[in-house]
C-alpha cells in the first residue's frame, strides 16, 4: 500500500488502515474482517465524518488537533454517533471505521479527492487481503461474513411437553 501511495502521490495510507490490515490478515475469519463489513464500515465512517464537517461548517477549515474548538468537538461527536449508529443499524461492524470517521471529522483528510483516496485505499487493502487469504487456503469470504463465524441465533423454545393425564384416585 505504501508503495502505491508513493507512486501515485495520493494519501492511500492513513491511520485507520493499520487496524484494518490487522483484522484482514490476523483475524480474517471474523465478521469485522469480511469485505462487506470492511468496505461498508469505512464508507459509513467517511460519510459520517463528512456529515460532521458539513453540519459544523468545517469543510474549508484546516485540521488543528492541538487546539480543539467547540465546532470541531461537535463535528467529531456527531460523526462518531452516526458511524456507530450506522454500523449497528446495518450490521456492518468494522471498528477501525471509527478512526476513519475521526480522521475526516477532525479535518485531517477532508477534500473530496482525499475522501475518495481513503475509500480506494480500503478497497485495495481489502483486495490484497482477499487474495492473500484465499491463496494461503484461508476460507476468507468474498463479501459477507461466512455463516459459521456468526454467533448462533437463539433457538426457538422447544414445544411444550404433552400434558399428563392425572389418574383417577382409587
Amino acid at each position: 500500500m505504501a508503495a502505491i501511495a508513493v507512486l501515485t502521490g495520493q494519501p492511500l495510507v492513513f491511520p485507520s488502515l493499520g487496524p484494518t490490515a490487522y483484522l484482514l490478515f490476523a483475524t480474517p475469519t471474523q465478521p469485522a474482517a469480511s469485505p462487506r463489513n470492511t468496505l461498508s464500515g469505512h464508507l459509513v465512517g467517511v460519510l459520517s465524518g463528512a456529515a460532521g464537517l458539513a453540519a459544523f461548517g468545517l469543510w474549508h477549515t484546516p485540521a488543528d488537533i492541538e487546539h480543539m474548538t467547540w465546532a470541531r468537538a461537535g463535528a467529531a461527536t456527531l460523526a462518531l454517533t452516526l458511524t456507530c449508529g450506522g454500523m449497528v443499524w446495518t450490521g456492518w461492524a468494522h471498528p477501525p471505521a471509527g478512526a476513519t470517521t475521526l480522521i475526516v471529522a477532525l479535518g485531517i483528510l477532508r477534500t473530496p479527492m482525499q475522501l475518495l483516496d481513503v475509500l480506494v485505499g480500503v478497497f485495495v487493502l481489502t483486495a490484497f487481503g482477499a487474495m492473500f487469504n484465499r491463496l494461503t487456503g484461508i476460507a476468507y469470504p468474498l463479501w459477507a461474513p461466512i455463516q459459521a463465524n456468526r454467533p448462533p441465533v437463539a433457538a426457538e423454545e422447544p414445544p411444550a411437553a404433552p400434558a399428563r393425564r392425572s389418574e383417577p384416585a382409587a
